[in-house]
């Protein structure tokens, strides 16, 4: 019986307001694709191989690229919490981070990465589709972490995986992926660390 009325009610009020059935219908959609989004179940080989079209063997940890002296100046900027020192870059022998910034130089070195430099080629933002259609198109590294997939094995036929991460870095509302928006979603989700690893990618994608 309440079940009822409380249906009469929206009835009602839907019928006395013919925009809010619109609105409503709107929220409702909306919120059963974000919950759909949340909800995909990604296999980890179809991650890995997303992961490795974006992820690279470099990556510059400090944008000085290593200006510190090392002097153990009491109020340097480059010394960690636990009295070390940020490294200036690192290298990996398999692709290992997706670097959170655009591009760096200084201190004679220099690093445009590969997803803003190959995704971003025709312009600053990027619609679902062509998010989709330009990474299937890198060139793909087996990375470190996650099961092993062979380059041979690695096309991306199923392209649910690409789509979702698309859902994971666009800005709520928004139907275009910018250059500065990717930038800063990958930092977020390395948890402000400057490369984003298996670790933060699989996580993320909830694999």
């Amino acid at each position: 019986m309440k079940v009822f009325l409380v249906f009469c009610l929206f009835a009602g009020a839907t019928s006395f307001y013919p925009s809010l059935t619109h609105i409503q219908s709107n929220r409702i959609s909306v919120h059963l694709f974000s919950a759909e989004t949340s909800d995909v179940a990604i296999d980890q080989k179809e991650a890995v191989k997303v992961f490795g079209r974006l992820a690279e063997k470099y990556i510059m940890l400090d944008d000085s690229a290593g200006m510190c002296c090392y002097s153990a100046c009491a109020d340097c900027e480059y010394r960690l919490p636990g009295g070390g020192y940020r490294m200036a870059d690192q290298s990996a022998a398999r692709p290992k981070w997706i670097p959170s910034y655009t591009e760096r130089a200084a201190n004679d070195r220099q690093h445009t990465t590969k997803w803003s430099e190959q995704l971003f080629v025709d312009g600053p933002a990027l619609t679902k589709e062509e998010f989709v259609t330009k990474l299937k198109a890198l060139e793909y590294a087996p990375p470190l972490g996650g099961p092993y997939v062979g380059a041979s094995a690695a096309a991306l036929d199923d392209t649910s995986t690409v789509a979702h991460l698309f859902d994971i870095l666009v800005a709520e509302g928004k139907d275009k992926l910018t250059k500065h928006r990717m930038s800063v979603r990958l930092k977020e989700l390395a948890d402000g660390e400057e490369g984003l690893t298996w670790a933060g990618f699989h996580k993320a994608l909830g694999t």
